[in-house]
């Protein structure tokens, strides 16, 4: 029993987030009343709804800033994240004299509670963290960095060992980096594409025959790793040295020669599996990707394939964002081929025809570096192939087309992007089935390939099967959902199969959708135009025809009946609607 008038006392480990107003007595001097008051609805509107939805408490003011307890780490860290993107938003229509930027520190450790209130190393370093901050940003401790690896989708850029004010030892310190373009990529003498280790994954449940299937994850990751050609992947039996063993990823990477490194960790718990997995630049210590598992055990070996595929399925497009960005800081006429193709892939991705144009201009400087990179052949056939679709001049453009998939295809049969370019050549000639043949193919080569399963769709569409080209767009959008040029290719295959079926509604809600994704795009535009008229949507019809015609004034029946695959009755009533909207004959 406590003596009377004594102040309670306890001690608990807790996440402590300290944050402060940048530059507060400068917006105070220059607008009192204004600050106070936009302080006070930002606290209303954001801040303390977010802090209440992360399950944290607010300590209390201090001065122009906050001192907040969170029981868990990640709902502190994730809190602080979404705070600085809301306070990003909110700023965004303000001059920049006005606005109201706040740095973020975050620690975890053991506090002192008294009356409330909240003392200690924990907090003193929280608010030491805060002050290395930039505007806008949020420092936190390695202790918090570890214990949220692999549960948020954050970055995190080690700073190195920090000096604290009245710490006495020196504390290791991370940037959270939200846009993973921001994170420098190292300057190593390295392969010539991706390089990647899957490490050993950890076994954290306590139970030996989890240890199989962590074995098994790491080999399964690994073998699908090493089908896509384009990677350097480290063989299973290199990476297993690791095993047993703390694992400094920057050591690994320099030890193993590699850019990447994967890891992650299996526990069970009665009947669900969590599995974690990040990806990690092995020289800066930044993650590129981090994704958790939950799934109930039910057949283990089912789950294993399952989030074998998605791992994959995920790192295969981080690995070439994180690569486009490393090569997009070297001038042009110092980029090798492998580089050149990245950056046209990352052009090919945006859609337009500027880009499109640039990618072709890549992919040739790539071929005359390294005549025998069959990746090059393949994406310079597919440019080649959307040039004519703003263009037209198919059949003039056929031979090159031909020559370069060819090309692709003798250096390497497997390449799914050369048998995307030869599914959608054939689909351009009106050859149907062997279309379709091409661009199972594609997906077989490689089952995670979005753009190969929207592409499929298209034939499908025409040749009438709508439903399964339907269910072949919906799963290519599920595979990468934020995908422009997939997105647009999806919709067009999606809109196709409406037409083809004679849902007019739903085609023209499809091809808006797809031209959002890529506006220039002539396919979506004649094809929402038709079935605006043929919905007798007259005047909606007559705008997407300008549209139309502003992208391509050459666009006529006659220029349809050369670049437009469509044939039979669907072709029929396609030209009746671009006839009915005002489409010319010649």
């Amino acid at each position: 029993m406590e003596p009377a008038g004594q102040a309670r006392i306890e001690r608990r480990l807790a996440a402590i987030l300290a944050a402060d107003v940048v530059g507060y007595s400068r917006l105070i001097e220059a607008d009192e009343e204004g600050t106070l008051g936009r302080l006070k609805a930002l606290r209303a509107q954001i801040i303390n709804p977010k802090i209440a939805s992360h399950k944290g408490r607010i300590v209390k003011p201090i001065g122009d800033g906050l001192l907040v307890e969170f029981s868990s780490v990640v709902d502190a860290v994730r809190c602080a994240a979404e705070l600085q993107s809301a306070m990003a938003e909110s700023n965004r229509l303000q001059p920049p004299e006005s606005r109201i930027d706040f740095r973020i520190g975050i620690h975890q450790g053991d506090i002192v509670v008294e009356d409330g209130d909240i003392f200690g190393d924990g907090v003193n370093i929280a608010a030491r963290l805060e002050g290395l901050a930039e505007p806008g940003r949020i420092c936190v401790s390695a202790r918090v960095r570890e214990d949220v690896a692999g549960r948020l989708d954050l970055a995190f850029e080690d700073i190195g060992e920090q000096s604290l004010k009245n710490i006495t030892r020196p504390v290791r310190v991370f940037r959270v980096v939200t846009d993973k373009k921001t994170v420098p990529a190292p300057v190593l003498a390295l392969p010539d594409k991706p390089s990647i280790a899957v490490l050993p994954f950890a076994n954290l449940s306590g139970d030996p025959e989890q240890e199989y299937f962590a074995d098994g994850m790491v080999e399964d990751i690994t073998t699908a790793l090493s089908k896509l050609w384009w990677f350097f992947v480290i063989a299973r039996n290199s990476s297993f040295t690791y095993k047993d063993r703390a694992v400094d990823v920057k050591q690994a990477g320099r030890e193993l020669g590699v850019r990447y490194v994967f890891e992650g960790s299996v526990r069970k718990g009665g009947n669900r599996l969590r599995i974690t997995a990040q990806l990690v630049e092995a020289e800066s210590g930044n993650h590129v990707w981090a994704k958790r598992y939950d799934r109930d055990l039910g057949d283990i070996f089912a789950v294993q394939d399952e989030i074998t595929e998605r791992v994959v399925a995920a790192i295969e497009p981080e690995l070439y964002a994180a690569e486009h960005f490393r090569s997009q800081r070297k001038p042009p006429e110092s980029l090798n081929a492998w580089e050149c193709v990245i950056r046209a892939l990352s052009c090919i991705g945006q859609g337009t025809r500027e880009a499109n144009t640039d990618a072709e201009a890549l992919c040739r400087r790539a071929i005359a570096i390294t005549p025998d990179y069959g990746q090059a052949h393949s994406l310079l056939a597919w440019v080649l192939l959307r040039r004519t679709s703003w263009s037209g001049g198919l059949r003039a453009a056929v031979p090159e087309i031909s020559t370069e998939v060819q090309a692709a295809l003798g250096l390497d049969d497997h390449d799914a992007w050369a048998q995307l370019a030869q599914g959608i050549l054939f689909l351009r000639l009106r050859r149907f089935d062997e279309a379709v043949r091409a661009l199972r193919r594609t997906v077989e080569l490689n089952p995670n390939f979005a753009l190969g399963h929207g592409a499929l769709g298209l034939p499908l569409a025409l040749h009438g099967a709508q439903e399964e080209a339907i269910s072949c767009a919906e799963y290519a959008q599920r595979l990468s959902p934020n995908d422009r040029l997939v997105g647009a290719y999806s919709a067009r295959a999606i809109a196709f199969a409406h037409f083809t079926a004679g849902r007019y509604a739903e085609c023209a809600a499809c091809a808006r959708y797809a031209i959002d994704k890529s506006p220039e795009d002539l396919p979506r535009n004649w094809l929402l135009t038709s079935a605006l008229a043929m919905l007798g949507e007259m005047d909606a019809a007559a705008e997407a025809r300008a549209t139309l015609l502003r992208l391509q004034p050459k666009f006529s029946l006659a220029w349809m009946a050369e670049n437009v695959p469509f044939i039979g009755e669907p072709a029929e009533r396609l030209r009746e609607g671009l006839r009915k909207a005002g489409v010319p004959e010649e």
